[in-house]
């Protein structure tokens, strides 16, 4: 068997578009892996179990660490067999930076970087990419699927909702800020520190640690309030609108594949009598 063959063979058993037994039983243990890896992250945190069984929680994630790199390696070296990838340098750099791959090296990074000088701050935060671990499932689970792609086909959209949020929260700020720190220095110190109470009143959540006493910052938060309850309308209607769209788009090309098998059928068989033509 050459190497051609092999190489092939593990595109084939990673390739998420197949359909061999062989690439459903892969997946399948990952996909089981993958929940594994959630329940013990949820449950390490508790600290009477994370304590008692402190052994088990480490082996296990150094084998998930070890299955997951090795999966991690196999698909850089097998991807040259697609077609958009076949280049065996820019290639896999190519591939490396598509978000699925992203998320496969930020689920396994945390445990490399213990062996690298860090500050150890850096090294507990960078333990939450543990999670991401989670969202591999996505490459497999059809449905989840569908929610990246439609996050991706409204990125532009959902990216200019997101710099309005930004403006918004800055003018609200500014204003708030102007408005109530000569009454409250210590709730409104500076524009930054204001910025809390800018996003609690625009997710209309109201908290009530920090709020305004002046009529002046009164009339700034209801006015907030009221435009933050329209403006989450936005980003709801663009994703919603994505998944109309792709949708729509399965439904048509499922109606056209079922069409062109009819159509080959009934090529392939007499209209007469309907047996298959030889």
């Amino acid at each position: 068997m050459n190497k051609k063959t092999i190489k092939y063979k593990v595109y084939d058993l990673l390739n998420n578009d197949s359909i061999t037994l062989g690439s459903k039983i892969v997946q399948g243990v990952i996909i089981i892996l993958i929940l594994f890896n959630a329940v013990s992250l949820i449950f390490e945190s508790i600290p009477e179990i994370k304590e008692e069984y402190a052994r088990f929680f480490i082996n296990f994630n150094l084998f998930s660490v070890v299955f997951f790199s090795i999966e991690y390696l196999l698909r850089m070296w097998s991807i040259t067999c697609d077609e958009r990838f076949n280049k065996p340098l820019m290639g896999r750099i190519k591939y490396a930076f598509t978000s699925m791959q992203l998320i496969d090296l930020c689920a396994i990074l945390p445990f490399y970087l213990v062996f690298v000088h860090v500050d150890l701050r850096i090294l507990r935060l960078m333990r939450v990419f543990r999670l991401l671990r989670v969202f591999k499932i996505t490459r497999y689970v059809s449905a989840l699927a569908l929610v990246v792609n439609v996050f991706k086909r409204k990125a532009s959209e959902l990216a200019i909702a997101a710099f309005m949020l930004v403006f918004l929260l800055l003018i609200a700020s500014t204003a708030i800020y102007y408005a109530e720190n000569s009454y409250q220095p210590e709730a409104f110190s500076s524009i930054p520190d204001s910025m809390w109470w800018s996003v609690i009143t625009i997710c209309t959540v109201g908290y009530g640690d920090i709020y305004p006493i002046t009529v002046l910052g009164k009339v700034i938060g209801g006015i907030l309030a009221v435009i933050g309850i329209g403006f989450f309308a936005l980003p709801t209607g663009i994703i919603s609108s994505g998944f109309t769209e792709v949708l729509d788009e399965r439904k048509e090309k499922r109606a056209l594949s079922t069409q062109e098998v009819k159509e080959k059928d009934s090529l392939e068989k007499c209209p007469c009598c309907g047996k298959p033509i030889d």
